[in-house]
């Protein structure tokens, strides 16, 4: 047996090694930006304007909140937009500003048209 010969094979296996564990790494990171592509892509940026009203969500209502209590409290009014996503608010009611991240606020809606709408009856009366 030729100590050289199998040293220099057992060199090559161990490139060969190296080189498996290098594809697998680089694989990784290929999927790993691919996944986050695609998770970024599905989610929803929210733009908040100056002025704006908006509801914040109360993340401390977590023990015993009840079935149908809303978790979203508040009439506040966007003061300033960080382009981060920070955002600037101040409380109708109190008056006091402070700093919250975006993904906890949600646009508020007021003064929806009231419609008139007509009625049909569903039975005939003769």
């Amino acid at each position: 047996m030729d100590l050289k010969k199998a040293g220099h094979h057992r060199k090559l296996q161990l490139q060969e090694l190296e080189e498996i564990r290098r594809d697998a790494y680089e694989n990784s990171w290929n999927y790993k930006a691919k996944t986050k592509a695609t998770h970024d892509s599905h989610l929803s940026r929210k733009q908040f304007e100056v002025g704006d009203k908006i509801l914040l969500f109360d993340s401390r209502l977590k023990l015993f909140p009840g079935k149908l209590r809303s978790r979203w409290i508040g009439l506040f009014i966007v003061k300033h937009a960080y382009p981060h996503g920070a955002v600037d608010i101040k409380s109708i009611e109190t008056g006091k500003i402070f700093k919250v991240n975006g993904h906890r606020l949600k646009p508020y809606y007021e003064g929806f048209a009231v419609q008139v709408v007509e009625e049909i009856p569903l039975s005939r009366s003769e």
